[in-house]
C-alpha cells in the first residue's frame, strides 16, 4: 500500500481549515476571548478588593497574621493520637498535624468498611430470598431518612450508656467493651513486624506484576498459568519467612482489669467508636443503592448467558455480573467516598479530636480565625482531590477501552 496515490483534492477535503482571528466584535473566536479576559480580571479585582479589606480590619485590631502560631507551644490536650504529643512540648503544628492523622484514619478505616457492608447489602436487595431482600431494604429506607448528626448522637449516648469497666461486657479474657471504649490486645511491635509487612507489600507487587505477566501471556499463547500459588507464596510465605528469620517475636499487650479501669491492651474510645459506627453505617446504605443500581444495569443476558454454561450464581455474579457493573459503580461511589471523608467534621459534636476539632481550639486560643478555616479548607481539599484522583484512574483502568 507505499504506492497507493492519494488523491490531494481528498486531502484537502479532510484538513479543516485553519480559524483566523479578526478583531471583530462579530467573530466569535475574539468574543470568547474578550469575556474569558474580562472575567479573570473582575476575579483578581474581587480578590484584591476582599484581601486588602482584610488585612486592614487586622490591622485596625492588632490581629497578627500569618502562621507563625505554628511554632508555638499548643497546650492542648489531646486524647488520642497515632503519634507521640505532648501538650506541654509539642507546638500548635504538630497538634494540627495529629488531627489531621485521626481524620485519615476514620476516613480509611470508614471508606473501607462502607465499601464492604454497603456491597453486601445492595447484593442482597437483590436476593430472592424474601425475608433478606426486605430486611436489607428497609436497613437502606430507614437509615437514609436519618440525619447523620442524630445517628452520631445516637450511638455516641449508646456507647457511653454501657457497663462500668468491672460490669463490662466481654469476650474471654481479652476484649472488653464498657462505657470507657472497646479494649483489645495489643502487639508488641518489634523491628521484625516491620520488615515483615514490608514484605507483605512487596508481596503484594508481586502478585499484581505476576498476575499482568500472566495475563498477556495467555494473550499471546492461549494458555493460562494458575496465579494462586504464586499468590499465597508471595503474601504468605514470603512475610512467613521474614517474620521467622528474624526470630518469630510475638508478644502481646493483654488489657486487664485494675481497680476502676483497664490497664494494657489498645483502646477504641467512645468518641472513635460512635463516629467510625455512624459513618459506616449512614454511608453504607447509600452504597447499597450504588451497587444495586449496577448489578441492574448489567444486561439480564449476561446472566442467563452463565447459567446455560452451567455456571452457580455466586461465580455468574463474581466472574461477570460484577465486573461489569463496576463501570457503572465507581463514579457515584466516589462521590459517597467524598461524602464519608466530609460528613467525619461531624466529630466535633461527640467530642472527637479530629482536625475541625482541634483547629477550632487553636483558632479560639490564638485568635487566628482566617489561618484556621484555610488550614481546614486545605485538609478537606487535598483528601478529597486525592481520593477523587485515585478512583478517577481506576476508573480509566476498569472502563471499556474504544477501538
Amino acid at each position: 500500500m507505499s504506492g497507493t496515490i492519494v488523491d490531494p483534492r481528498m486531502a484537502a477535503a479532510r484538513a479543516a481549515p485553519k480559524r483566523r482571528l479578526r478583531l471583530s466584535w462579530s467573530d466569535p473566536l475574539f468574543r470568547a476571548i474578550v469575556w474569558q479576559v474580562v472575567i479573570i480580571g473582575l476575579a483578581v479585582l474581587l480578590a484584591w478588593y476582599l484581601i486588602g479589606n482584610t488585612n486592614r480590619n487586622l490591622a485596625a485590631r492588632h490581629i497578627a497574621t500569618g502562621f507563625a502560631f505554628l511554632g508555638r507551644v499548643a497546650g492542648i490536650p489531646i486524647g488520642e493520637s497515632l503519634i507521640p504529643y505532648n501538650p506541654a512540648v509539642d507546638t500548635f503544628g504538630r497538634a494540627l498535624l495529629i488531627g489531621v492523622l485521626n481524620t485519615l484514619e476514620v476516613s480509611a478505616i470508614g471508606i473501607v468498611a462502607a465499601t464492604i457492608i454497603g456491597t453486601l447489602v445492595g447484593i442482597g436487595r437483590l436476593s430472592g430470598n424474601w425475608l433478606l431482600a426486605r430486611l436489607t431494604g428497609f436497613y437502606v429506607e430507614t437509615v437514609r431518612d436519618i440525619p447523620l448528626l442524630l445517628q452520631l448522637l445516637f450511638w455516641y449516648a449508646l456507647l457511653h450508656n454501657l457497663p462500668q469497666p468491672r460490669q463490662s461486657l466481654r469476650v474471654g479474657d481479652a476484649v472488653f467493651l464498657s462505657n470507657r471504649g472497646l479494649k483489645l490486645p495489643l502487639l508488641n511491635w518489634e523491628p521484625a513486624h516491620g520488615w515483615a509487612l514490608l514484605a507483605l507489600v512487596a508481596g503484594a507487587v508481586g502478585t499484581v506484576l505476576w498476575n499482568r505477566h500472566v495475563r498477556r501471556r495467555q494473550e499471546a499463547t492461549g494458555i493460562r498459568s494458575p496465579v494462586w500459588p504464586v499468590a499465597l507464596s508471595l503474601l504468605i510465605g514470603l512475610p512467613l519467612a521474614v517474620w521467622a528469620l528474624l526470630g518469630a517475636p510475638l508478644s502481646w499487650d493483654m488489657p486487664a482489669l485494675r481497680g476502676f479501669n483497664f490497664q494494657g491492651g489498645g483502646t477504641i474510645s467512645p468518641e472513635f467508636f460512635a463516629l467510625l459506627l455512624g459513618l459506616v453505617v449512614y454511608t453504607a446504605a447509600y452504597i447499597a443503592e450504588v451497587v444495586r443500581s449496577g448489578i441492574q444495569a448489567v444486561s439480564l443476558g449476561q446472566r442467563e448467558a452463565g447459567s446455560a454454561l452451567g455456571l452457580h450464581r455466586g461465580t455468574i455474579l463474581r466472574r461477570i455480573v460484577l465486573p461489569q457493573a463496576l463501570r457503572v459503580i465507581i463514579p457515584p461511589l466516589t462521590s459517597q467516598y467524598l461524602n464519608l471523608t466530609k460528613n467525619s467534621s461531624l466529630a466535633v459534636a461527640i467530642g472527637f479530636q479530629d482536625v475541625v476539632s482541634i483547629a477550632n481550639t487553636t483558632l479560639n486560643q490564638t485568635g487566628q480565625a482566617i489561618e484556621g478555616i484555610a488550614y481546614i479548607m486545605a485538609v478537606y481539599l487535598t483528601i478529597s482531590l486525592s481520593i477523587s484522583a485515585f478512583m478517577n484512574w481506576y476508573n480509566n483502568h476498569v472502563a471499556l477501552v474504544g477501538r
